[in-house]
């Protein structure tokens, strides 16, 4: 991994070595020019900058914890602050991403798809205040509440990865793979002999992962061997470490078989999301398999995303029978209803986060949670702490061994006030829980890539399904019961309560944006 990630930063280094003397050349002869006064004149521009930057930040309709960072980084450092609010801190550095991506959507007009399927109406007849919510989400993400056919929930990697190869072996028109995480062992290489054997038989099959997720486990030489198996493979929103890509990353997790199958949910495609290499204890981490409807959804995101990268591209009549609802009959079709969808950093809405906050603010009986990680928007943790005031049973599911030791600690920051206002957090003793999931009232249920930190509900891409009425429901419920037996419960007598213990929570709180 290391000697990846070696390789990558060296072939870029002549260039950003290039690109830093030019710089230093071209200011070396403007301050000759201005007889020494180019250091002032930089000093009061960019502090000019930063002031019209904190303005800015206050007026914008944005996570007050994100601002907070920014306008105390700002006033530090006006001059190192303001040029990395340029590069890193405001959205703009996302737009190329944007429109290559609007463009890309265009092609399939999926809103035409959603308006003609949406069922939004079918829910709000029966919950007007929950089918207000999901039609909101309906309409800002672009993609339609549906009929749920099959929904097989797995409470652990093995169990998706047996169906997954299986599935796979019967693949006859295509096969669109689409992870954060791609490693070489026994998860992915056995998947690629199939991959392999089906595109010999002329199935056509894509791959594609996050360029900085797989950064010291996938690269071009990777890349390559699967092109000479016939299987096409590119990666999304390269990282060339000359521009500000460390946001924007791809974190879905889609797998998609013929437009009749499709997979989702934690699991990454390497050795440890099975169990089959351990690394921090047990590997708990959850998915589901689903057909009919909602495959059509997962089709266009791995669609969109493909062709906004690729050269070879999707066309309409490649996918068109899955968009327009006319592919294979669901199995058991009638299951409740789905609404499968993916977060955009680029969009001006975070759609998890609304959702999340929805789901607390609605719940009369209980909220459950599945998280490896909390960092929690000033906006979802008052959700938190007020359903739980008024008496709704929150739970939150946390690892017991961390996979990141200073995101751990400021996971934990969060629990003093939680748990003061009656918030239920359990560790999981045997390992670490890479699951992302919530349930709620018996009645609906969201599974997929979200985690409830920062990164993954405002700046990384996701996605997510989100059941109501369906038999996967009771299914994650009886898995959630299962595993609290096996976690230890904190409570405000066994947390850090020292002045210098919340002296850290306080400074990790504040730089929890960035982590």
């Amino acid at each position: 991994m290391i000697k990846k990630i070696l390789g990558r930063i060296l072939a870029v280094v002549p260039a950003v070595a290039l690109q830093i003397y030019w710089y230093y050349l071209i200011l070396g002869g403007l301050d000759k020019v201005m007889k020494g006064h180019l250091t002032d004149l930089i000093s009061a521009l960019f502090t000019t900058l930063a002031v019209l930057f904190i303005l800015n930040l206050i007026s914008k309709r944005d996570e007050s914890s994100y601002k907070l960072l920014w306008v105390i980084v700002l006033l530090a450092m006006p001059v190192l602050g303001a040029l990395m609010y340029t590069f890193l801190g405001n959205k703009h550095t996302g737009r190329k991403l944007k429109k290559k991506l609007k463009k890309s959507a265009e092609f399939f007009s999926v809103r035409e798809y959603a308006r003609e399927k949406d069922l939004s109406g079918e829910i709000e007849k029966e919950d007007l205040r929950l089918g207000q919510s999901f039609r909101h989400i309906s309409e800002s993400t672009g993609f339609p509440v549906l009929k749920n056919g099959s929904a097989r929930y797995y409470p652990f990697g093995e169990d998706m990865f047996a169906d997954m190869c299986e599935d796979l072996k019967s693949a006859e028109k295509y096969i669109y793979i689409e992870y954060f995480i791609i490693q070489r062992g026994k998860f992915w290489d056995t998947m690629t002999d199939i991959l392999a054997e089906r595109a010999a038989a002329g199935v056509d099959v894509r791959v594609m992962y996050d360029d900085l997720g797989s950064i010291g486990t996938y690269s071009m030489v990777d890349v390559h061997g699967l092109s000479k198996k016939g299987i096409k493979c590119i990666a999304f929103n390269p990282l060339l470490f000359l521009t500000t890509q460390l946001n924007n990353r791809d974190h879905r997790k889609i797998m998609v078989i013929d437009g009749r199958i499709a997979y989702s949910g934690g699991v990454n495609l390497a050795d440890e999301y099975i169990n089959e290499k351990e690394v921090y204890g047990r590997w708990k981490d959850i998915g589901f398999r689903i057909t009919g409807g909602g495959v059509a959804s997962y089709t266009y995101m791995f669609a969109e995303f493909w062709n906004a990268f690729s050269k070879d591209r999707i066309g309409k009549e490649e996918v068109a029978p899955a968009l327009a609802g006319k592919g294979p009959e669901a199995e058991g079709a009638g299951n409740g209803y789905i609404l499968p969808y993916y977060d955009s950093p680029v969009r001006d809405e975070h759609t998890s986060n609304v959702m999340f906050t929805e789901l607390l603010s609605m719940a009369t009986d209980y909220v459950w949670f599945y998280t490896p990680y909390l960092m929690l928007g000033d906006a979802l943790f008052d959700a938190f702490i007020r359903a739980a005031e008024r008496g709704v049973d929150v739970r939150i599911i946390m690892p017991g061994i961390p996979d990141k030791k200073m995101v751990y600690r400021l996971s934990r920051s969060y629990y003093r006030d939680l748990l003061k206002a009656g918030v239920k957090i359990y560790e999981y003793t045997p390992g670490f829980v890479h699951a992302k999931a919530v349930i709620a009232d018996d009645k609906v249920a969201g599974i997929g890539t979200v985690n409830l930190d920062y990164r993954s509900l405002f700046l990384h891409f996701e996605c997510n399904s989100l059941f109501y009425k369906s038999d996967i429901i009771g299914t994650l419920k009886q898995d959630y019961l299962d595993t609290l037996k096996e976690c230890r419960e904190r409570t405000s007598d066994n947390i850090d309560n020292g002045k210098l213990h919340l002296l850290i929570d306080s400074i990790l709180r504040v730089i929890a944006p960035m982590l």
